[in-house]
């Protein structure tokens, strides 16, 4: 039995500094704030430290290593605590303001709403606006899903419906600097930070659908003016505090799924915990799973009708451009319950 116990211990420690070296690593490769290869040396024998530490675990040094390791890696732990996202850089034009908003009664405000006119993904007019819109026009909620890798993974807008055909768009993305691009791997270590873009359609649809090429489908979804108003205020909230206080985007824990899941159990949404809120090219599965979409015609048919290229290609950006990629796409019965 006590050999039993010492192995399942000497795993769980195997396991331990595999993972933590390689965590450990990687951040210091990341974020050091050095050249390339001092940064690659520092990163390299933490690795190196790593190795020897799961070598010595079969010896009879183990306990002097373990000492060495977790002492080393504590120092690497207070040093990453000390990282805090940048307020200010030279960040790339379409995420260099982050929006803000305020209510009086039911007239909600926002400041630095983005309304790009784009040509290219480099040839664009920059112009950021401030809006006003009622909240007691709000009708509902869309979704678009921007599969850019494949149908594994995209990228999660919310768009809000207003009485007249008014839509306000609402994207957390990665706040890149100019000349940067997202990495998964990088952002998963405080890289860059976390931006809440409220956009026109024709901006923040548009760009990915017509300019950047990427799949780009709508779904229609089951939410009552009150439950879209709460979501909308809850966004509005979470803007602001980013204002106030940056937080790092993160590509597992806080990224544009993540986020307005918290924002939705925040406002009293069921969303219980599913694979596909992880690998989340799968969330209209989810969806017509729980009953959010139209569930009246096959799922297959369904994502058929919510592609929408062809539609916004054959628009080109135009004003019309939300009336015109919502054509044939099935729309549920909006809940009027909370």
């Amino acid at each position: 039995m006590r050999l039993i116990l010492r192995a399942i211990l000497v795993i769980a420690l195997l396991l331990i500094v595999i993972l933590t070296s390689a965590w450990a690593s990687l951040a210091l490769w990341y974020r050091l704030p050095m050249a390339d290869i001092p940064r690659g040396v520092i990163a390299g024998l933490f690795a190196v430290l790593g190795l020897f530490t799961v070598v010595t675990l079969f010896g009879r040094r183990r306990l002097k290593a373990m000492i060495v390791y977790a002492v080393t890696f504590a120092l690497v732990c207070i040093w990453w605590s000390t990282i805090q996202p940048d307020r200010n850089a030279d960040w790339a034009p379409d995420v260099a303001r982050q929006v803000t908003g305020t209510v009086d009664g039911d007239i909600l405000t926002l400041t630095d709403l983005r309304d790009f006119g784009w040509r290219s993904n480099t040839d664009f007019t920059e112009r950021w606006e401030n809006r006003s819109y009622d909240l007691s026009r709000i009708e509902g909620i869309d979704l678009f899903m921007s599969y850019w890798a494949g149908p594994e993974m995209a990228h999660f807008i919310l768009s809000f419906s207003f009485q007249g055909g008014e839509q306000l768009a609402w994207s957390v993305e990665v706040r890149r600097r100019k000349g940067g691009a997202f990495s998964p791997l990088a952002d998963l270590f405080k890289t860059n930070p976390l931006v809440i873009i409220a956009a026109d359609e024709r901006d923040v649809v548009g760009v990915r659908s017509n300019v950047r090429g990427e799949d780009v489908q709508i779904y229609r979804l089951r939410a009552s003016p009150a439950a879209a108003r709460r979501l909308l205020l809850e966004y509005v909230a979470d803007a602001n505090a980013l204002a106030r206080k940056p937080e790092f985007y993160n590509s597992l824990t806080t990224n544009c799924t993540t986020t307005v899941v918290k924002m939705m159990r925040a406002v009293g949404s069921a969303i219980p915990f599913d694979w596909r809120l992880i690998v989340n090219g799968y969330i209209p599965d989810y969806a017509y799973d729980h009953d959010a979409v139209d569930t009246s015609i096959p799922l297959t048919q369904l994502r058929e009708s919510a592609h929408i290229a062809e539609r916004a290609k054959a628009d080109g950006l135009s004003e019309d451009f939300s009336k015109a990629i919502r054509v044939g796409v099935p729309a549920p019965a909006r809940r009027t319950a909370p």
